[in-house]
């Protein structure tokens, strides 16, 4: 009977748009007042022993990074570097623009840092070549959904500390996913590129295109840094965060003389803005993850599972339908630490990797970002383009489906994805 009390408190709230964070912190201390064994101090201790976490410093630390990196004006000169390479194509701006997005997602880890930064030049950009507004939109917020998957990724630092595995084998695990993922964005442009008649730019002369190379490889070399350093064992992927701040800050200041130390204080601020808004909704998900455990919905839902006869193959497309669900009202961090322990328990004893179960998850609440209603990298998108979300979603849409194969793909042969992580870290698998 509680059960039901709070399921249906928490679909009211989410109903009548209380925010998702404030939702699961009233459900949880309701359910555990509730409950006459349980002292209500539980619901802070929870909260706060959620985010007392040397991983989850990578959360704003990547952030703080791509704030950087936009206000450095290394994201312009990235930007810069790949129209020269694709510009001169049909469609040219629409491949640099997931292009761009693959690279940016190797430096800030973030979907939605993806989106305020490299939006705000793209969609104006675009629209003012001759791209209609919803394609416009729809390649800005599909290819976003990129950084929560090619690494690093914010996501992915927080599934490896839900789930107790190596951040780093899940990192190297999201790389080819994660281009695969861009390539099918890049086709669905070139099948559309005669349909909608996308513009082209002139060829820019080549000393022009190596100056604007040589100026964006600081950026560049991001990517390949941290990595390195990540598989290398130089430093932890929170250690990463921490270098690509100093790096962005670096660079900013003494390469491109564009970060004015006054600047600075504004810069923290927003990152704390921005920070707050995953890290209050974790620390509430935290708590309604003890109340949930109560119930012990990890043992009925394992039990259901392996009583099931469709295998590895039923259990991930469920999976990914109850993500898919999960991602239109939830962001991923709190989804994660609500849902993954409870379904963990089903992905080990059907054999599934953690790893494979953690990049599906991840894909998958990537793919939230750009659906209704909650879609942050969609929302974000319209908003600059200043459209309805609706009308930005139809301008998503075939770039939501070619993921969406993707997707299913690494469903259908889970285990291939396991060969890079395999070669680098062997003692894993």
């Amino acid at each position: 009977m509680l059960g039901a009390v709070l399921v249906i408190m928490f679909v009211v709230f989410v109903a009548i748009g209380v925010p998702i964070s404030f939702a699961l912190g009233v459900v949880s201390f309701t359910g555990i007042a509730m409950m006459p064994d349980i002292p209500n101090t539980v619901v802070f201790t929870k909260m706060f022993n959620g985010l007392n976490s040397f991983t989850l410093l990578a959360v704003p630390l990547f952030i703080l990074a791509a704030n950087l990196m936009n206000e450095g004006g290394i994201t312009e000169k990235l930007i810069e570097c790949i129209c020269d390479l694709v510009g001169h194509l049909k469609g040219g701006l629409a491949y640099a623009n997931v292009l761009v997005s693959m690279v940016f997602a190797g430096i800030s880890g973030s979907s939605q840092a993806d989106t305020s930064g490299v939006g705000k030049i793209f969609i104006p950009s675009m629209e003012k070549q001759g791209y209609d507004k919803g394609t416009a939109v729809g390649v800005t917020a599909a290819s976003s959904t990129l950084g929560s998957i090619i690494p690093p990724s914010i996501t992915m630092v927080v599934f490896a500390g839900i789930a107790n595995v190596s951040t780093g084998a899940l990192f190297m695990t999201g790389i080819v996913p994660g281009i695969l993922l861009g390539v099918a964005q890049m086709a669905v442009v070139f099948a559309f590129r005669h349909k909608k008649n996308f513009p082209q730019s002139e060829r820019v002369p080549v000393k022009t295109a190596v100056k604007h190379t040589l100026q964006s490889m600081p950026a560049l070399l991001t990517p390949i840094i941290l990595i390195g350093g990540i598989v290398s064992g130089l430093f932890t992927p929170t250690e990463s965060a921490a270098f690509a701040c100093i790096y962005a800050l670096l660079v900013g200041i003494f390469f491109y003389h564009t970060i004015k130390i006054q600047r600075l204080p504004a810069i923290l601020i927003e990152t704390m803005k921005m920070s707050s808004l995953s890290l209050f909704a974790l620390a509430t998900a935290n708590a309604l993850g003890e109340l949930l455990s109560y119930y012990q919905l990890n043992v009925i839902v394992r039990g259901f599972f392996t009583g099931l006869p469709g295998g590895k193959l039923l259990f991930l497309l469920v999976v990914v339908l109850f993500f898919m669900f999960v991602g239109t009202f939830m962001d991923a961090v709190p989804a994660m630490i609500l849902f993954v322990p409870i379904i963990l328990p089903s992905a080990v004893a059907l054999n599934i990797s953690p790893i494979i179960l953690g990049l599906i998850i991840i894909v998958t609440l990537a793919l939230g970002l750009v659906t209704p209603p909650y879609g942050l990298c969609l929302l974000l998108a319209s908003s600059i383009s200043g459209i309805s979300i609706e009308e930005g979603f139809w301008g998503t849409l075939p770039y939501f489906l070619s993921s969406l194969a993707v997707l299913l793909l690494m469903i259908l042969l889970p285990d291939l994805w396991l060969s890079i992580p395999a070669f680098f870290f062997p003692g894993l698998f």
